[in-house]
This record gives C-alpha cells, structure tokens and sequence, in this order.
C-alpha cells in the first residue's frame, strides 16, 4: 500500500473542513444566542427584584445564574443540532448524558434556593417555637427533595448508557425479584428517609431543641436525612442516627417552649435558719440578668445526719441561659454564706 492511498482524498478534506466550519459557525451562533439571552432575562428579573422589599427573589436568582445559563446552552446546541447533521450526531451521544444532568442540576438548585430564600424569612418571626419548627420542615423537607432529585437525576444518566440500560430492561422482567432485593439492600436508606419525614410531620424534635440522648445533652444543630447533629457545652458534636429518635426515648427540655428550669444542690449543716438565705437566695436571683422570673425558689431537698441539702430551683429562657445562670448562683450563694453564715457551710460545700 502507498501512502498516498492511505492518505484521504483531497475533496474529502475539503468536505470535512466545510462540515467542521459550518458546524462550529452553527455551535457558535447557537451558543452565543443562549448566553445573550440568559444575561438579557437574567438581568430583567434582577432589575424587577430591586423593587420588592423581600431579598427571596436575589437569592433564588442569584442560585440559579449559573445553573440555568449552562441549560439555555444545552437547549441552543439541541437547537442547532437540528439543522445541522455532525452537530446532531455529536449531541446524540453528549446529550443523553448532559441533559438530564442539567435538568436535575437546575431543580437541586432551585429546591435549596427555595429553601435557603424560606429559611431567610423566618428570622423575622417572633414566636421563637414557630421559627424553629419552620426550619426544622424546611431543612428536612429540601433535603428530601434533593435526594429525590439527585436519585432520578442518577438514574437517567445512567440509563443513557446503551448497556446499563439493556441491563435494566432485563432486570425490569424479574420485577418480583428486583423489588425483593431492592427493599432489603435499600431498607437503612428507606427508614433513615422515611424517619426524616416523620420528624417533620411530628416533630419530636426541632432544630434548637435541648436534648439529652444516651446521657449526651445538648442543643439540636443540624437533622438531616440519615442523622442528627448535636452540639453540647463543650463544642463537641454528636451525631446520632435519625431513626433511634423514633424507636427510642430520649428527653427534649425545650419541647413545649416557654423556657427550661434547673436546679442546684447545696449542703449546709444542720441548724441554721433557712429563711434568710432563702431571701438573700431570691435576692441574688432577681439580680441576675439570666433569670426569666417564671420559677425561683429554695427549698429543702433532703435532711441527712451532719447535712440538709438546700435545692436552689431557677428558670431562664434557654438552656444557654441556664447553662450560665446555674454556676453564677451556686457561686453568689457560697459567696453569701462566706460572709453571712461561714459556720453553715459543710466540708464537701
């Protein structure tokens, strides 16, 4: 064989250059057509939100941008494909894969712009309970949307594959079978899922919410599908299984709102007059910022042999608060009885 032989046709060179240069000249018009557009339509809609008062519309906007800007291109270039045969051929192949890739990519982007934009407006509430509550719905309810969306979004990738798909089509006559296997491989992620929309609807706990799991006590960070993150006083975070919050007991002190109560345990000897420290106890109490003034009282919790324990119950509007609240006024009580009554104090006070 020689190599002229091996080496194409003049003509054909020519046909291909003239193929390539009108299929570019096609892309390109396309494209830019698709990116004047977007920056036209996007710019309206900024434009239109600087007249609301709610910042809902720059954020949703502001998500979206990017997004939808590489979507109008793959519609442009399916456009283009239309009348030009290698722009077609090219994007047979590309666009079983880039379509439904930017599809889902635009509603995850839409639903978590959506949520961010809901999440934004509840600052303005002033129910507390109301606000917490409407995170938690807003958080659990997106992510199972996002989910849902990167699942389907996955499969119809895949499904783009000739061989996955004759695979699944196979698969698909062992229906019976199929679903057998997919409810047992699938149950951790199904009752995780199913757990989070339960915690929605119900409520048991809310983002916010002070708990105490497993002996761990803290506040309610972040619910996601499969878990729950709990930050406690020392910053650390625990993270437990969303489903245990449903199969299991566990305790939620700021459940009903309305604040949380705490005590403090303090040992005095014997024969001393309560009345005074419960009225410097009081005192102390209403002077301390941190106090709500629902609940404040000392009391007599148990009398032992060389001690009698005194209760210092107190209240304030958060487990913050009362994490403060609770040391500063077992402090400002040894204080006063250092001064006041240094003979009540116990060896272990």
């Amino acid at each position: 064989m020689t190599i002229s032989a091996a080496l194409p046709a003049a003509e054909t060179v020519i046909d291909w250059s003239a193929a390539l240069t009108r299929a570019a000249i096609h892309g390109g018009i396309a494209v830019g057509v698709a990116i004047a557009l977007h920056f036209v339509i996007f710019a309206a809609a900024t434009r239109a939100t600087r007249f609301s008062a709610s910042e809902v519309g720059d954020l949703v906007f502001a998500r979206l941008r990017r997004p939808v800007l590489f979507l109008m291109v793959a519609v442009a270039i399916s456009v283009a494909a239309e009348g030009n045969a290698l722009i077609a051929k090219a994007w047979h192949i590309a666009g079983r894969f880039v379509e439904p890739a930017l599809f889902g990519w635009v509603l995850f982007t839409l639903v978590k712009a959506f949520a961010a934009a809901l999440e934004a407006r509840t600052a303005a509430y002033e129910d507390e309970m109301a606000a917490r509550s409407r995170r938690t719905r807003i958080a659990i309810f997106s992510r199972t949307a996002g989910f849902v969306i990167v699942f389907i979004t996955v499969a119809l990738v895949l499904f783009g594959i000739p061989a996955v798909r004759s695979i699944g089509t196979t698969l698909l006559a062992s229906a019976g079978v199929i679903s057998l296997a997919f409810g047992v491989a699938a149950q951790p992620a199904l009752k995780s899922l199913i757990a989070g929309i339960q915690i929605a609807i119900t409520e048991p706990i809310r983002i916010g919410d002070f708990v105490v799991v497993e002996g761990e006590n803290g506040r309610v960070e972040d619910i996601r599908l499969s878990y729950v993150v709990i930050r406690t006083a020392d910053e650390r975070r625990v993270i437990v299984p969303t489903a245990k919050f449903l199969d299991g007991s566990f305790q939620n002190w700021t459940r009903a709102g309305g604040g949380i109560n705490g005590s403090v345990v303090l040992p005095i000897k014997p024969g001393h007059p309560i009345q005074p420290m419960r009225e410097a106890y009081e005192a102390l109490l209403a002077a301390n910022p941190d106090w709500d003034k629902r609940t404040g009282s000392l009391q007599v919790a148990e009398v032992q042999v060389g001690s009698v324990e005194l209760k210092l119950v107190m209240s304030a509007a958060g487990p913050t608060a009362l994490a403060r609240l609770r040391p500063a006024m077992r402090e400002a009580m040894l204080e006063w009885l250092r001064e006041n009554m240094p003979h009540a104090l116990c060896d272990q006070a």
